[in-house]
């Protein structure tokens, strides 16, 4: 597994480098930024999985940048770690509103900020796993299908079918509304060159309708030229 990559944007150079050391002894690669633009850089030229963010900062401050971070779609899972002096409750909650994950006051002990640091990464990897299970539940209609699981029901009762038929649902669930000819669909679940006649896929549909039942009308005949899931 690859090392987490975390970037500290911290103007403090003492604590800075004390950052630099103890986190790089909990085995993750470290970018060390010393105000706003100079994290704003790391960001745009790297990926790091977890940002420890100054609030006071010299120019751009902490809010203001992690105002620019969560403005990036791509960083909605990016874990966001506020550090702060006494006393600046309001910008704590400022920061909370804008997306940040966390938030630990000054002075702090590194032991406790690695601890915050490895819950983040935690929750989002818990999070990147629920988006990767919601991606493979897919529904049309009553039929639901889950790639993950390799299960499919109809109005919540389980269907028992093929690797064939599975794949061939699946294909077809993925891309409503569009036609595909027997030899393309064979091509996507497959691979090209595969030895199956066009008779041969009409018998999969057929059967895999049957299973459906009354749903798989949702499989409609584009006559002269293939199939496609109903839209």
């Amino acid at each position: 597994m690859p090392k987490a990559t975390i970037l500290v944007v911290e103007d403090d150079p003492e604590i800075r480098e004390l950052l630099g050391y103890s986190l790089a002894k909990e085995g993750w690669s470290l970018e060390l930024a010393s105000d706003g633009e100079e994290g704003q850089k790391f960001l745009s030229a790297s990926r790091p999985d977890c940002v420890v963010l100054d609030i006071m900062l010299p120019g751009m401050d902490g809010i203001e940048l992690l105002r620019k971070i969560k403005s990036e779609p791509s960083n909605k899972r990016l874990p966001v770690i506020m550090t702060t002096a006494k006393g600046e409750d309001a910008d704590v909650v400022a920061g909370l509103e804008l997306g940040a994950d966390d938030y630990v006051v000054k002075p702090y002990s590194p032991r406790v900020l690695a601890a915050r640091i490895r819950a983040a990464l935690r929750r989002r990897a818990d999070a990147a796993d629920e988006d990767k299970r919601a991606e493979s539940v897919i529904t049309a209609g009553p039929i639901k299908l889950d790639a993950g699981r390799h299960e499919v029901a109809v109005s919540g009762k389980s269907l028992s079918l093929s690797a064939t038929e599975f794949s061939i649902l699946e294909f077809l669930m993925r891309n409503p509304g569009w036609v595909f000819s027997r030899s393309q669909i064979i091509d996507a679940i497959k691979g090209k060159d595969y030895p199956v006649t066009d008779r041969a896929v009409d018998v999969q549909i057929l059967a895999l309708r049957r299973k459906l039942g009354e749903a798989g009308e949702a499989i409609e005949t584009v006559r002269g030229f293939g199939y496609r899931m109903r839209d």
